[in-house]
């Protein structure tokens, strides 16, 4: 027995340390550790206030940045402000108005070549910084069999060398295809993100509309809209038209763009390929420590980004 007790001992101690080790890894890891959170909670946007109504910039916008506009007011000034009140330009009179001295910010889409002349013409150099991202969007009658078209597709019918919708895997009908005015967002983002260096066709006067919620209008009507195509950008042809026209924004639907959708997430990462911004415009003579430069940065926050995408809109960082 003496003998077999040098061999046990041996043993019972490794078990020992085994069991002491397996006990302690339990107590650290389960029951005796620091609870970490189940889940990381959405930060809370500060409603502190960082202007006050008197000393806030004065703020222009396009059709549809004003919700956007609106949403950083309401969140930076802190005071019960009726927003329904404020007047807004859209893009062009914006851009007027910045250069002119009327106005010290604009949340607009890029500058045209007009108003980049305008701003020459009046020795203004127009600073222009993205605030969120943006897709171009075009969109086709929800009876429209055609779901998906390549970004040269587009360019043939708004070129002319495309006129009919069987050419495209679509039904035996000619293209009826919207435009809008030179110097509206829409037309400025269809020429230099869409179009580039290519011409353009002259639209017939009935294709050309003034405002974006008349062409999605259009598109949308069965009755003369089946064949139509109308182009517009993400956040007003989803969010803002369902808002104004929920009915006519159900007769539309957004066309992939090769192959792929637009949507929050391909717009994020870029992978939608006709992706822009909208853009904070100031006269780039603005003082360092004005409040005009404040709010600019105040926009591009991390809170003013969070006030962005509450908004519905796809924050640039």
């Amino acid at each position: 027995m003496k003998k077999v007790m040098p061999i046990i001992m041996p043993i019972i101690i490794m078990i020992l340390v085994a069991a002491i080790c397996v006990s302690l890894y339990y107590f650290f890891t389960h029951e005796g550790a620091p609870k970490k959170e189940e889940k990381v909670t959405e930060k809370v946007i500060s409603d502190e206030p960082l202007f006050s109504n008197e000393n806030y910039p004065r703020v222009d916008a396009s059709l549809a940045t004003q919700p956007l506009t609106n949403a950083f007011i309401k969140n930076f000034v802190g005071e019960n402000i009726d927003v329904d009140s404020i007047e807004y330009s859209n893009t062009h009179p914006a851009y007027e108005k910045l250069i002119n001295g009327e106005t010290d910010l604009i949340v607009v889409t890029q500058p045209s070549e007009e108003e980049l002349k305008l701003a020459e013409e009046k020795g203004v150099e127009l600073e222009v910084i993205p605030v969120v991202k943006e897709g171009f969007v075009f969109y086709v009658n929800s009876q429209n069999p055609v779901d998906s078209l390549s970004l040269e597709n587009i360019q043939k019918i708004y070129t002319g060398d495309i006129r009919n919708w069987s050419d495209l895997g679509g039904e035996r009908e000619e293209i009826k295809a919207f435009q809008r005015p030179v110097n509206s967002g829409s037309q400025t983002g269809m020429l230099n993100l869409v179009m580039k260096n290519l011409k353009l066709m002259n639209a017939p006067k009935e294709n050309l509309v003034e405002s974006m919620s008349e062409i999605i209008n259009l598109v949308s009507n069965y009755d003369n809209g089946k064949n139509a195509i109308g182009y517009s950008y993400y956040y007003y042809a989803t969010t803002m038209y369902d808002v104004i026209d929920s009915e006519a924004a159900k007769g539309i639907k957004l066309l992939k763009i090769n192959d792929v959708a637009p949507n929050f997430d391909t717009i994020k990462n870029g992978e939608y390929p006709i992706t822009t911004a909208y853009y904070i415009v100031i006269n780039k003579n603005e003082k360092e420590n004005s409040t005009t430069r404040k709010l600019v940065d105040a926009m591009l926050s991390e809170r003013g980004q969070m006030v962005a995408k509450e908004a519905g809109y796809v924050p640039v960082k």
